[in-house]
């Protein structure tokens, strides 16, 4: 696995980039601000993008919409010091497959990355139940007039995407509808297709949003 860094504290970067190498993960590069950033993202493509929120002129929240814009696959993890509610909703919405604390213990990090690899969207525990706090009482004034974005889902992918809200994962999901695993991803990836949407995460929270379930 190789990584990039993108945060502004110089100290940080160092630290982490030796924390990361002692676990045998290579940082490809480590840059201080958004531009380098992305110019480095584009030239070096790496597994994993570690972006920081919070950094002067370009912020991490923009620097993760142009990577998008540019239909950029690499998964991003925000790794900050805010535990703020709207920057993790954000976030995800942007389509970030991480939201992480800087103050976790390097072992949880290093998982939270080969977890995030392996296609899992990683969320900071202490932040999981913020997160159904704001989606439940999120967006109550644009649901009388907005028109409802899962008209194109079938019903098993309407099924399947109310269990993503749940918080299941594939194997659960599909042993509760007596399905195989391969179909449950092949269920996802159209579910996140129709939805425009990067991550499990942010359908889930437009499910629970638009009250599908």
């Amino acid at each position: 696995m190789n990584v990039l860094l993108i945060d502004d504290h110089a100290l940080f970067r160092s630290g982490l980039e030796t924390l990361l190498e002692r676990q045998g993960i290579e940082v490809i590069a480590a840059v201080g601000d958004g531009e380098e950033g992305l110019a480095a993202a584009q030239e070096l493509g790496p597994d994993i993008i570690l972006l920081d929120l919070r950094m002067p002129d370009l912020d991490g929240l923009d620097v993760l919409r142009r990577l998008r814009e540019r239909d950029a696959a690499t998964p991003v993890v925000m790794l900050t010091t805010s535990n703020e509610d709207r920057d993790l909703v954000e976030s995800l919405r942007s389509g970030a497959q991480g939201y992480l604390l800087k103050d976790m213990e390097p072992s949880e990090l290093v998982n939270a990355l080969h977890s995030i690899l392996r296609g899992e969207t990683v969320i900071a525990p202490e932040l999981a139940g913020a997160l159904a706090k704001v989606v439940q009482g999120d967006g109550e004034e644009e649901e009388e007039t907005a028109e409802t974005p899962f008209g194109e889902l079938t019903p098993r992918e309407k099924e399947i995407l109310c269990l993503l809200a749940e918080g299941q994962s594939n194997k659960v999901i599909a042993r509760n509808l007596g399905i195989s695993d391969g179909t449950v991803k092949l269920h996802v990836k159209a579910i996140l297709r129709k939805l425009d949407v990067h991550s499990r995460v942010e359908a889930a929270v437009m499910a629970v949003e638009q009250n599908l379930c």
